[in-house]
């Protein structure tokens, strides 16, 4: 009998409820992972290889990739405002 009920299959089997709270453990290991793997493959500030590409960030010097640029709001729109 393992030390803490629930942590082997055969304890599981004979506590049912406990397997809902292993498969939301489960999910938030693999979703958790998978971040920090997006993170460290398609971040501009993460670098693998210095020597083919030693300042990654550069590329991004002139593109558009905020989603909100505050100098557009200033500007404004041909809409009539209400």
């Amino acid at each position: 009998m393992p030390k803490f009920p629930g942590t082997s299959i055969a304890s599981l089997k004979q506590r049912k409820e406990l397997i809902p709270v292993w498969l939301c453990i489960g999910v938030g290991f693999l979703l958790s992972g998978g971040y920090t793997l997006r993170l460290a493959l398609k971040n501009p500030d993460v670098t693998w290889n210095r020597t083919s590409n030693p300042e990654p960030w550069q590329e991004y010097e002139h593109k558009n990739y905020k989603i909100i640029n505050p100098i557009e709001r200033k500007i404004g729109t041909d809409a009539p405002k209400f």
